[in-house]
């Protein structure tokens, strides 16, 4: 037995584990493929979103729910750098993929002052609703900065303030999900023995990515009473862990 195989089962046994012991809807034992009103989800974000989108498509799909990731390496943000470009696709992207919901995880290059990030979350929100879709702010896992992200923690701390606000006045249309409850207040690198974030204090492992996913399944299901998620030891194990994605943990 190969030694990624040997860490995949070991997750699988985990997050069972985990959601066991939260009643998480995950483990409910109810059958795959019923997505309810759920029928697509779209996933926005940076390299982040990037890891953790590799374990959501096989949840979804496990799950009988469409997926697709629109997340990018080195941008994916609506605000910031990069985001002048990203505009210029990502309505269009959008329309295409037709999605229920869209989330958007903030990334870790949502910087600007207050006035510009409300102005990108509002334009968000409008394109997503747009086409028919109801958004999710989703908060980012906590970082370790370094020089080239301590200049802007101010506007990273800020930037789930500002997404409140917009949902709050979106009419029921948007939503702010607060991952803190995966991640915890600080960048933690090891859980329970095993590597859940990388080491380069930014991004996800396997075991975190696989985490983020079980919970983000639940929080859907608390929102689309229709939408039964698979159970994690259908998606756990499909060979996801050894993407080069995951190479640095």
């Amino acid at each position: 037995m190969s030694k990624t195989r040997s860490f995949v089962l070991g997750l699988t046994g985990l997050l069972l584990l985990t959601a066991a012991c939260s009643g998480d809807p995950a483990t409910t034992g109810a059958p795959a493929g019923r997505g309810g009103g759920l029928s697509k989800v779209v996933l926005l974000g940076d390299s982040v979103a990037v890891g953790e989108a590799l374990p959501m498509a096989a949840a979804f799909e496990a799950s009988g729910v469409e997926f697709q990731s629109l997340a990018a390496d080195g941008g994916g943000n609506v605000v910031g750098p990069f985001s002048d470009e990203h505009w210029e696709e990502l309505p269009e992207q959008l329309a295409a993929a037709e999605p229920t919901v869209v989330v958007y995880q903030l990334t870790s290059y949502d910087w600007g002052s207050q006035q510009e990030q409300q102005a990108a979350y509002d334009k968000l929100l409008t394109t997503v609703t747009g086409v028919g879709a109801q958004l999710l702010f989703v908060t980012t896992p906590p970082i370790e900065p370094d020089d080239f992200y301590a200049p802007h923690m101010a506007d990273l701390e800020r930037a789930p303030e500002v997404a409140r606000a917009v949902a709050a006045g979106s009419s029921g249309r948007a939503e702010v999900l607060d991952a803190g409850e995966v991640w915890g207040s600080t960048y933690q690198q090891v859980r329970d023995g095993v590597a859940d974030r990388s080491a380069d204090g930014i991004h996800t492992c396997p075991q975190g990515a696989a985490r983020f996913t079980n919970w983000l399944l639940a929080r859907l299901a608390d929102r689309f009473p229709g939408f039964t998620p698979a159970e994690a030891r259908t998606w756990a194990n499909t060979g996801w862990a050894a993407d080069d994605h995951f190479k640095g943990c």
